[in-house]
Formats: structure tokens, C-alpha cells, sequence
């Protein structure tokens, strides 16, 4: 029993990471691959039965993952975005959640002939999205700031609210009669809302109280925070049923948006555990459908769907965003992204039971919200990129580099990417370097790029990665880790200490630098010489008569420095791994002024 158990849960996990990474080779929405994966190891295979494998404690383990995966949604919200959105948002989750609900109860009762009172409970249910589909498909899709913005702050906040309906709604079912059941929603809401509010602050509170006081050694902060979580999720729910996803979101924006203490190493342990939880839930989602739920749908139920996506989410936009500034791409973007993921499931299942406990027929509530799930997830996942790119709301995959640094020999390789067409932003805290950018018709920063003001107020659409090119090895490899939240690790670049070769010991640490740029001669001091000796910038077409063999042959001294495809994509040219340049591509290279490009 013990082997079988260990396998399963080995099970889950690798095929959680093995479907995201499969999602990403071939370019479709992870949430799509792993319902797959989950439904073939559960109900088609019968390898994975999470029912029978965790037993009672998988609503608790459930309930926990997405309390995390809310923190961490939380966290990621900046309270300086409501200033653009924040009318939208709180629209979305007060007027449009009580039009999906009363449009989804309706849709019930008139569609699939529900009770009322399973009716009224299903319409909660699925009031929710949250960040455990919403982010995935957000990275898929790319969305403008607006569009991102927007969908992100609902989906987080969406999903404690619509718990909380659930809730007030069963409340008021139990209750029976008017005045009992006002009574009981009102009392479980007020008490939701200040139980939520007060452990949330009380958490945040000692966790900055003991990190600002060195209370706590750094390697511990992280599993503190993800401790305080728990410990206070756990502690909400006590106290009130659902309460605690509350507390996990309100600790997540509270925590983020102090100043007290610095929290981006917590924030970056709790991302990568999102990776991992949100696999790992779908795969236990999927494997827990059963064939009979699929078998079981008919039109009534597909007509409920199509409803849900074409008539109720679109009307739901509409009413809050009246009177916005957001465009009508814009809107008509957000009403095509509300998919339903794990919170919708886990508090479905734990409602059916309750009220089949108290007398009324709820047997259908769990398979048409998985039926939901499903159909919305697959809907959304394959509809919603090619929607937002052909409403122009997707932004490209972004070419463009930023380069920190604006002296004359970095200005001079930034005019001839623009002229190559991709975007650029030089940054430099030299303003004489600022003012000849500016008079060469460059975008720039003025300002330290070392700073969280920096990755806050500039403007980076367009530009998908770092090149860190100053004369202080130092400042290049501080500024490449503190772009590497917004690049990754893999766009973020730096050019190469003086006196350095590949095979020597490295000065800094890999994890504290970026990758070394163009090849190991390409100091700051080395181009510098190069330039002053004359070499210039030139950008040559590779054919199958001349390609990159007798472009080295004709420039034997040149320094590769990128490589523009077919498909005019950029990739930089590095040290340890430079691209294979082919006929059809061109590259951006310094060569001495003799022969012809």
C-alpha cells in the first residue's frame, strides 16, 4: 500500500512537469495538456485514483494548494495598477459576479431543469476563474498592459468571493424562510469578511515584525512565509467555513505592496511552488472525472455551456465596464477569458455533499461543474490567442533589448538594431549619455537601472530582454540579476570582465551574473579599443554563395554580436553558446572598416 501510494504521488508530480514542459515544446495552453494527462492516467488508464489514493485528505490538500497558489496570486497584484483598471475591477467582481450568478442560476433552472436551490448554488460555484487557469492562459496569450491587468486582478480576487457566495448561498438554503436566511447570510458574511481582514493583517504583521528585526535567518524567511500561510488559511477556516481563501489573498497583496521589508526572494520561492501546485491540481482534477460524467452530456448540458461562454460572461463585461476607458477590443477581450479551474471543483464537491445531507439533489452539481471546467478550459485555451491576436490585444514575442549603458560605442550598436527594426531602450544614470541618445532618436531611461523603481516605471513594450554593457563588471552583474525577474535568466546578458577566456574561473558566481556576451575579447575596455581603432557596425545577409564560412574569411576579425532570421527573430550571439548562422539570416556584427559587407 505504502509502494503504491509513493507511486502515485511520484505519478502526479512527474506528470504535472511533464505536461507543462510537452504544453511549452509545442505551443499549446498547459491547461489543455494537462487535463489530458489527467484524464488518461485516471479514468481511461485507471493508473491514478485520487479518491481511493489520499481518502479524506484530498479536499484538505486541495484547499491548501490554492490557498498557496492565492498567496502567491496576491502577491504578484501592485496596488499602483488599480489606478488605470481599478473602476473595471471592482466592477467585474461586484456587479459582474452578481450577473453571473443570477444568469447562471437562471441559465440552471431553465436549461437543465434544476431545483432552485441547486440551481441558485451552481450559479456561485461558477462565479469563479482564478489564477490556477488564468495566469497559464495570460502567458500564453501576451495581452496589452490593460487587457493583463485586468483579467489577472479579477481571476485573483474572483476566486475568495465566489467561495464566500457559495457559502452565503448554502447558508440561505438551509436556513429556510426569508428573515432566517437574511439573517444567516449577513451574519456569515460580516463575520467572512473581518475574520479574513484581521488574520490576514495579524499574519503579514508578524511576518514583517520578525523580518525586519533579523529575527529570522534568510534561508528560513521562505518557509516561515509558506508556514504563516497555512497557519493563518487554517486558522480563517476554523473560525468560518472559506474564510480562508480570503486571508491567503488579502496576506499575498498586503505583503507585496509593503515597504518594511524586502520580500522578492519569498515571492520567487512561492512562483516556482505555483508551477508546481497548479500541475499537480489539474492532474488530480482530470484523474478524478469519470466516464459517466462525460457520458451523461447531452445537449441541455452543451446548450448551458454555450451560454455561459456567448451570453452570461459578455453580458457580465458589458455592465462593468460601461463608462471605462478601455477600447472595445479591449472589452471584448476580457469577455472571452473566464475559465473555471480547481477552486470551481473543490468547492462543488464539498457543497454537493452538504446538500445532498440536507435533503435535496445535488448528485449533478459535481459533473456539470467538471463538464464546465473542461469545456471552458478548452474553449478559452484554444480560442482566446488567436482571438487577442486578431482584435490586436496580443503582444508579439517581443524582439526588442534593452541596454544598460548609453556611451557612444553602446548608442552606435542601438541605432543599428532600430535600423534593423526591433525596438530598444538604453538606460544610463550619465545624463550627457541620455541627451546624445535622445538626439540620435532613441528611447531612453535616465536613472539607475539597480533600483525597484526601475523595473516598476519603465517602459519595456517590446522588449524581451538585457544587455548590460557599462564599464563596471559589478554593476553589470547586479544589474542582469535584477532584470532577471522580468527577462528570465535566459535573456539576460552582460558583456565579459577584461582578461577573461571561457575556460577560466568564472569572477562572478553564474547565479549572480548574466550570460557573457559576443565572444571572451569583448570586454567593455576591448570594444572600446576597437572602435577607437575604427571598426564599425555592419549588418550582412547570409546566402548559400556567401555564407557565414566566407563572411569569416572576408572579416576574419569580426565580433558577431546577433543574428536576425527569416522570421525576423534576434537572438544574441554569447560566449559559451553562439547561434549557427544560415543562408537566409543576416548578422549584426564589428568588423574593420576593409572589405565589403
Amino acid at each position: 500500500m505504502t509502494e503504491n501510494l509513493l507511486i502515485a504521488v511520484a505519478s502526479i508530480i512527474t506528470l504535472g512537469i511533464a505536461a507543462e514542459w510537452f504544453a511549452w515544446r509545442i505551443g499549446l495552453p498547459s491547461i489543455l495538456v494537462l487535463l489530458v494527462f489527467g484524464f488518461l492516467a485516471g479514468p481511461l488508464v485507471g493508473f491514478l485514483d485520487p479518491d481511493v489514493m489520499l481518502g479524506d485528505l484530498l479536499f484538505p490538500i486541495v484547499s491548501i494548494s490554492v490557498a498557496v497558489i492565492l498567496f502567491e496570486g496576491g502577491a504578484s497584484l501592485r496596488i499602483s495598477e488599480l489606478r488605470e483598471i481599478g473602476g473595471v475591477v471592482r466592477n467585474l467582481v461586484s456587479i459582474g459576479a452578481a450577473v453571473t450568478w443570477v444568469s447562471t442560476a437562471a441559465a440552471g433552472y431553465l436549461l437543465l431543469g434544476l431545483d432552485p436551490a441547486t440551481a441558485a448554488l451552481l450559479g456561485a460555484i461558477l462565479v469563479v476563474t482564478g489564477p490556477t487557469v488564468i495566469v497559464p492562459l495570460l502567458r500564453q496569450m501576451r495581452p496589452v498592459p490593460q487587457v493583463a491587468s485586468t483579467l489577472k486582478w479579477e481571476g485573483i480576487l474572483i476566486d475568495p468571493i465566489g467561495a464566500v457566495l457559495a457559502v452565503l448561498v448554502f447558508e440561505a438554503v438551509v436556513a429556510g424562510g426569508v428573515e432566517r436566511a437574511t439573517a444567516a447570510v449577513l451574519l456569515v458574511l460580516l463575520k467572512t469578511l473581518l475574520i479574513g481582514g484581521l488574520v490576514a493583517a495579524l499574519a503579514v504583521g508578524i511576518l514583517v515584525f520578525l523580518m525586519d528585526r533579523q529575527w529570522v535567518p534568510e534561508f528560513l524567511q521562505s518557509p516561515l512565509a509558506l508556514m504563516v500561510v497555512i497557519a493563518a488559511f487554517a486558522a480563517s477556516n476554523v473560525m468560518q467555513s472559506e474564510s480562508g481563501l480570503l486571508t491567503a489573498t488579502l496576506m499575498g497583496v498586503a505583503l507585496s505592496n509593503q515597504k518594511a521589508v524586502e520580500v522578492k526572494h519569498i515571492l520567487e520561492f512561492k512562483e516556482n511552488l505555483r508551477v508546481l501546485l497548479i500541475s499537480s491540481l489539474f492532474i488530480l482534477l482530470a484523474a478524478r472525472l469519470e466516464l459517466n460524467d462525460l457520458a451523461g452530456i447531452g445537449w441541455p448540458e452543451l446548450a448551458f455551456l454555450a451560454a455561459l461562454v456567448l451570453v452570461i460572461r459578455p453580458l457580465s463585461v458589458a455592465v462593468s465596464t460601461l463608462g471605462s476607458d478601455l477600447e472595445w477590443r479591449e472589452r471584448a477581450m476580457v469577455a472571452f477569458v473566464a475559465p473555471r479551474g480547481i477552486v470551481a471543483a473543490a468547492v462543488a464537491s464539498i457543497f454537493a455533499l452538504e446538500l445532498a445531507h440536507a435533503g435535496y439533489e445535488a448528485y449533478r452539481l459535481i459533473s456539470l461543474t467538471f463538464m464546465v471546467i473542461i469545456g471552458s478550459v478548452a474553449l478559452y485555451g484554444l480560442g482566446s490567442k488567436p482571438l487577442a491576436r486578431l482584435l490586436g490585444v496580443s503582444k508579439p514575442d517581443p524582439q526588442g533589448i534593452l541596454f544598460v549603458g548609453a556611451h557612444p560605442w553602446a548608442l552606435r550598436i542601438a541605432a543599428e538594431v532600430q535600423r534593423q527594426g526591433f525596438s530598444v531602450r538604453l538606460a544610463d544614470t550619465n545624463y550627457s549619455n541620455i541627451a546624445d541618445a535622445k538626439m540620435e532618436g532613441l528611447p531612453t531611461y535616465y536613472g539607475s537601472t539597480l533600483t525597484e523603481a526601475a523595473l516598476d516605471t519603465m517602459d519595456l513594450d517590446g522588449i524581451g530582454r538585457m544587455l548590460a554593457l557599462t564599464a563596471n563588471d559589478e554593476v553589470n552583474s547586479l544589474t542582469a540579476v535584477n532584470f532577471t525577474e522580468i527577462f528570465g535568466k535566459r535573456e539576460v546578458y552582460q558583456i565579459p570582465p577584461d582578461k577573461f577566456t571561457a575556460g577560466s574561473k568564472q569572477i562572478v558566481s553564474k547565479h549572480l551574473r548574466g550570460r557573457f556576451l559576443f565572444d571572451g575579447t569583448a570586454s567593455y575596455w576591448g570594444l572600446t579599443a576597437r572602435f577607437d581603432a575604427g571598426a564599425d557596425l555592419k549588418t550582412t545577409s547570409l546566402t548559400d554563395e556567401f555564407d557565414f564560412q566566407k563572411f569569416k574569411e572576408r572579416h576574419p576579425d569580426a565580433i558577431p554580436l546577433f543574428l536576425v532570421d527569416a522570421n525576423s527573430k534576434l537572438t544574441v550571439f554569447t560566449v559559451l553558446t553562439p547561434p549557427e548562422p544560415v543562408p537566409g539570416t543576416r548578422i549584426i556584427s564589428i568588423a574593420s572598416p576593409s572589405g565589403d559587407a
